[in-house]
């Protein structure tokens, strides 16, 4: 039974990363400027210049190469904060995280504005945190702990906060229009010194949850149960907290806010492969670089030339995943 359970997941992730592929194929054919496939390959296997392969492999291969790790970073970090948690409604965008890095990056974009892109970053990896430890001692300043409803709460009155907090550094620096550009939630205009700058910290944080995938899957279900295991639970919590702030701080440093992205992704790959972290968290990364370059190709065809707002296509999507979730069974009461 073990045996074919292992094969099973087996023939999952390969299926997953087919998908992938032929998803990714998909969005560097579509766009303002629809394309072939012999384009594509062309652009991928050679040094050919010209017209038609220049902008595919300058423009539009950094942006689909970041929609993918992008997309793997906020799949996994909702995975492993709705693990820790045990709160089926728990989500980067949602619970503080993705404010924290907006507001953080905003005051360094007034304050040090030739700090350049890395100390962007370090920044949005700080900012994350102290969002995380709002919304986190809010719930653990209550007797009886943090409902999932409690937190969802809480998380929208800090973000709610943070935003303002990045507004008001907007309007008293005059940056606003910078701010807004940076935080808007899209790929446009990414390039490969960006990737390469945020791809090592984002392998990192995925590499820590799929380690950690069996602790994970442990407290998850039951933390007592984990600690008279054995399991270091606090170290393990540490780690997994401080790879999902960097997994969103990372995200939120090239695109912005997005949303809903780590609260839809990991519902849909548990009803593939079930509760195991083990089997979650890869399927995460795999499923959130599909979901985000789905998200993008729909964001550049819509209503070709123009593109709305990535995030807001995600947002169509989430908000009725999100109240679909609340609908199912998650308990209200405070």
């Amino acid at each position: 039974m073990n045996s074919n359970r292992k094969m099973k997941f087996a023939v999952t992730l390969v299926a997953g990363l087919i998908a992938l592929a032929c998803m990714f194929t998909v969005s560097m054919i579509f766009g303002a400027k629809d394309t072939t496939v012999n384009d594509v390959w062309l652009a991928l296997t050679t040094r050919e210049a010209g017209e038609r392969l220049t902008p595919l492999r300058e423009l539009r291969l950094p942006r689909e190469t970041a929609g993918m790790i992008i997309g793997a970073a906020l799949g996994v970090a909702g995975a492993v904060m709705q693990g820790l948690t045990r709160n089926p409604l728990a989500d980067p965008g949602i619970i503080g995280l993705s404010a924290g890095a907006s507001a953080a990056l905003a005051f360094t974009m007034a304050t040090m504005p030739s700090v350049g892109y890395f100390g962007m970053m370090i920044a949005c990896f700080i900012g994350a945190g102290v969002g995380a430890v709002l919304v986190l001692g809010i719930g653990a300043a209550r007797k009886g702990g943090m409902s999932p409803m409690r937190m969802v709460l809480a998380g929208s009155a800090v973000s709610a906060f943070l935003y303002a907090v990045s507004e008001g550094i907007g309007l008293a620096f005059k940056i606003s229009k910078n701010i807004s550009m940076w935080t808007a939630g899209g790929l446009i205009g990414t390039t490969w010194g960006q990737i390469q700058t945020i791809s090592p910290f984002i392998g990192l944080g995925i590499l820590a949850a799929i380690v950690l995938g069996k602790a994970l899957t442990l407290l998850s279900a039951n933390e007592e149960a984990a600690i008279g295991l054995g399991l270091r639970t606090g170290q393990i919590k540490f780690v997994l907290y401080a790879a999902v702030i960097v997994l969103t701080g990372a995200s939120v440093a090239l695109i912005g806010n997005m949303a809903f992205v780590g609260l839809m992704i990991p519902h849909m790959v548990r009803m593939l492969v079930g509760t195991d972290y083990r089997k979650v968290v890869p399927m995460s990364a795999i499923v959130g670089a599909i979901f985000m370059l789905a998200a993008d190709t729909i964001a550049r065809t819509v209503i070709a030339p123009y593109e709305p707002p990535m995030a807001s296509i995600i947002a169509i999507m989430g908000l009725p995943f999100f109240l679909f979730i609340v609908r199912k069974g998650v308990k209200t009461t405070p």
